[in-house]
């Protein structure tokens, strides 16, 4: 293969542009290969700027983590096609490495923007991705957890790596022993979670005005079918409660055990391992 042939396919490992991109780029920059990169950089630039107002619904969210911290990224692209490839699938993983590798809980989406990354910026090695890949890419969320004293359990749902996928679900726990029985259990009410999307960890948790709000569209359902104004207060209750048994983690009913609630089952681990839920988190697209 002669040197040329070599460059050209050593610049379109390192740009994903196309072969006649290439081969222009390094004919008008001497035949450096740097010159070259920047050169086509500049035009990816260009091409990621149109593409940056496309929608982008489809993508993947990965899950990282060390000793001090886990981290939930979610990045978006235009289709689903895109999202499975191995580029895009390493890009994720590059991104959460740099936020695993700063290992700061205050990181924010806009700062990890900011982070340097094969000497450059992660907003611009995105835009690089945007050029290559041929499509919109946002970096759409961040929630990262400090792991101290509790700990984590999650569930990647349609995944397509062990740590990537469309929706992941995630935990975050505390316990006197987390032996096998506990991490079964973490993972269990994870897959639950991943299912059934809860609103709030407790009803103490819900927003009040979304509560006010229930009970007054309840109220006037009940008052509209004619019952009696002595019994509306106790259907009302009833009502309520069962809203609370749908949009509430510890409320709804277990999805691998129906005649129980979650809170129930939890207190079946109460008593020889003081096992609580601190919080949980869902990302899915």
């Amino acid at each position: 293969m002669s040197d040329i042939m070599n460059l050209i396919k050593d610049l379109r490992s390192k740009t994903g542009a196309g072969f006649l991109d290439c081969k222009k780029a390094l004919s008008e920059n001497n035949n450096s290969l740097d010159e070259a990169i920047e050169y086509l950089r500049k035009k990816g630039l260009a091409k990621a700027s149109k593409k940056s107002s496309r929608e982008a619904n489809e993508g993947a969210i990965g899950i990282y983590s060390n000793d001090n911290i886990t981290a939930l990224l979610k990045i978006n692209s235009e289709t689903d096609f895109a999202a499975k490839s191995d580029t895009f699938l390493n890009f994720l993983d590059e991104i959460g490495n740099v936020i695993i590798e700063n290992d700061n809980a205050s990181l924010t989406k806009d700062n990890l923007l900011n982070l340097k990354f094969k000497d450059e910026t992660i907003a611009n090695y995105l835009k690089n991705k945007i050029a290559q890949i041929g499509e919109n890419l946002i970096l759409n969320d961040l929630l990262i957890i400090e792991n101290h004293k509790s700990f984590n359990s999650y569930y990647v749902h349609n995944s397509y790596k062990k740590n990537i996928g469309k929706i992941i679900s995630l935990i975050n726990y505390e316990t006197k022993n987390n032996d096998d029985k506990i991490k079964t259990l973490s993972k269990n009410i994870c897959m639950h979670v991943a299912a059934m999307k809860p609103d709030a960890l407790d009803i103490k948790d819900l927003d009040v005005n979304l509560i006010e709000k229930e009970k007054k569209i309840q109220k006037e359902l009940i008052l509209s079918s004619g019952k009696p104004e002595n019994i509306v207060d106790k259907i009302l209750e009833g009502k309520m409660k069962k809203y609370y048994s749908e949009v509430t983690l510890l409320n709804q009913n277990f999805i691998l055990d129906q005649e129980k609630t979650v809170s129930q089952i939890i207190s079946d681990y109460k008593e020889k391992y003081d096992y609580k839920i601190i919080s949980y988190n869902i990302f899915s697209l």
